[in-house]
């Protein structure tokens, strides 16, 4: 049976951006923002189930993030994942995409004998596309990304569609392997009652009394919690201090619709058009 992790992110909800989403460090503020499971990486946990059901595999979920990103963990659990785990410390604040590869391929290392990652192409909330990738690297993993479809899946090989920038390819590759998936490569499920009820009370060890601690242990309703601790990290790559790039300012933007003009579709209305967009731009600058 195959080992699958799948790299989740509870991102800032980017449709709802108000004026406080920046902390003066250039870091997101997180706490100030509406927060949603990252979309493709809800595709990628559905890629991983869709494997689950055609060939066999245990689908584990990562998120690296706050307490609170238990969210998109218990989230996981109702769609059908087997186990999810939370990686968290202060010491992991303020990471770019280098920071936070690090942490999450130490994280897929003391998970153990995984055959494949899979993770949404990017996440909203940065647009970089780049943390898939350089887990991969940090891992030894094969890679691809882009993934638009699943072809074919045995307990060899994958064979994927990847969007290319011409054209679409068809790849084929051997385990260990990490895939970074878009939207297109499928529909995400929906929540499973059965498994909502089960999972409803899940949580991280702290939040639970000593006395509810050892119930919810017995019935698997506590989240493992990865640390820099016990993941034995260097804290000089981690968070802030591992970080080399840094975000100075984001804007709030909001477009305008202007102006309507209907042009007719003959010669006449394209030479109006033509001379109306010259118009305009030689005005512009």
């Amino acid at each position: 049976m195959k080992k699958i992790v799948v790299l989740a992110k509870q991102v800032p909800d980017t449709a709802n951006i108000t004026g406080q989403a920046m902390k003066e460090d250039g870091t997101v503020n997180r706490a100030k923002l509406p927060a949603i499971f990252n979309p493709e990486d809800l595709n990628g946990l559905q890629m991983a189930l869709d494997i689950k059901s055609k060939i066999g595999a245990e689908v584990h979920v990562i998120t690296m993030g706050p307490p609170r990103a238990t969210e998109i963990l218990k989230h996981s659990l109702y769609l059908g994942a087997d186990k999810v785990y939370l990686v968290s410390d202060m010491k992991f604040a303020g990471a770019d995409t280098l920071a936070t590869s690090y942490v999450l391929s130490e994280a897929v290392k003391k998970i153990g004998n995984v055959d494949m990652v899979i993770a949404g192409r990017q996440a909203i909330d940065g647009d970089t596309a780049q943390v898939g990738p350089q887990v991969a690297d940090k891992v030894g993993f094969n890679l691809i990304t882009y993934v638009s479809k699943l072809k074919e899946v045995t307990d060899d090989f994958v064979i994927v569609e990847r969007d290319g920038e011409v054209q679409t390819e068809e790849i084929k590759s051997h385990y260990p392997l990490l895939l970074t998936v878009c939207e297109e490569a499928n529909e995400p499920g929906y929540p499973n009652c059965t498994n909502i009820r089960n999972y409803f009370k899940a949580d991280i060890a702290e939040n639970f009394s000593p006395e509810e601690r050892l119930k919810a242990e017995l019935k698997g309703l506590v989240i493992p919690l990865f640390n820099a601790e016990n993941m034995e990290l260097d804290v000089e790559k981690c968070g802030l201090s591992g970080s080399p790039t840094k975000v100075k300012k984001i804007k709030s933007i909001t477009l305008t619709g202007g102006d309507l003009e209907m042009f007719n579709a003959d010669n006449t209305g394209i030479k109006m058009l033509i001379d109306d967009i010259m118009k305009e731009y030689t005005e512009a600058n």
